[in-house]
């Protein structure tokens, strides 16, 4: 985004920025340049409390409520803004957030905001991948097949707080099914399973967090079923599997 005048609030210059990159930052703390930042926590935390809504192409995360940091930042990183200052914009975003944002004032605060604003500003609309401590931070969301036992199959949600499950496959036999999706996270979700790719919704499952168990039982015949995530953006961030009955 394009940046405006710099203005002053309370002594302070404050870079203006365009509406767009005001609500990308709304509620992702921040940090001015001399903070003592931890951009591995930094990293953590961003996936755990932001990634649900932003996508940020260095921390893998894919939400599509909010905007698009590397968008929001490209045009001003071409522009020469430095990361410094990018620092110092989610700072003053946190405090003074858009009033007509959906992210709330906050949503990470003291050394997390200071962190998060640390590793936003150093990789947003950077090319290329994280390294070395960054590299390991969070870790990778498994891509592996469950199995159902016993008319059970479990599909949890990344423990981590990114948009995925902890399998994108799995099968089970025709007849009843128990479907249990854990989501360990503070990041809300559910389970729904939906007939084929375009099909009808069979069931929902409650949404939940902290530990809690969104569930399902159907009885399926034979062919294949997507289950997703119903809230916002989740599918479409990759909260979404097939299972094949047979």
């Amino acid at each position: 985004m394009m940046l405006g005048s710099v203005r002053r609030r309370g002594g302070i210059a404050v870079v203006a920025v365009a509406p767009v990159l005001l609500l990308a930052l709304a509620g992702c703390g921040g940090a001015v340049k001399g903070d003592n930042a931890d951009v591995v926590h930094g990293k953590q935390a961003f996936v755990a409390r932001c990634g649900s809504c932003h996508t940020l192409a260095r921390a893998d995360t894919r939400g599509t409520v909010g905007p698009n940091l590397d968008q929001a930042f490209a045009q001003s990183r071409r522009d020469g803004l430095r990361s410094s200052t990018i620092r110092g914009v989610v700072k003053e975003q946190i405090l003074y957030p858009n009033i007509r944002g959906v992210m709330p004032a906050k949503l990470v605060d003291g050394q997390r905001a200071v962190d998060v604003a640390a590793y936003v500003a150093r990789v947003a609309a950077t090319s290329g991948r994280d390294t070395g401590a960054l590299a390991t931070a969070v870790p990778t969301a498994s891509k592996r097949t469950a199995t159902a036992q016993g008319g059970r199959l479990e599909i949890d949600a990344n423990p981590t707080g990114q948009l995925a499950y902890e399998v994108s496959n799995a099968t089970a036999p025709a007849g009843a099914l128990t479907i249990d999706s854990r989501n360990a996270s503070s990041t809300p979700h559910d389970i729904a399973i939906q007939q084929g790719a375009n099909g009808p919704v069979l069931q929902t499952g409650k949404t939940v967090s902290g530990g809690g168990v969104s569930t399902v039982s159907v009885d399926l015949r034979a062919g294949r079923y997507t289950f997703y995530c119903t809230l916002p953006g989740h599918r479409q961030a990759g909260m979404v599997g097939t299972i094949t009955v047979g």
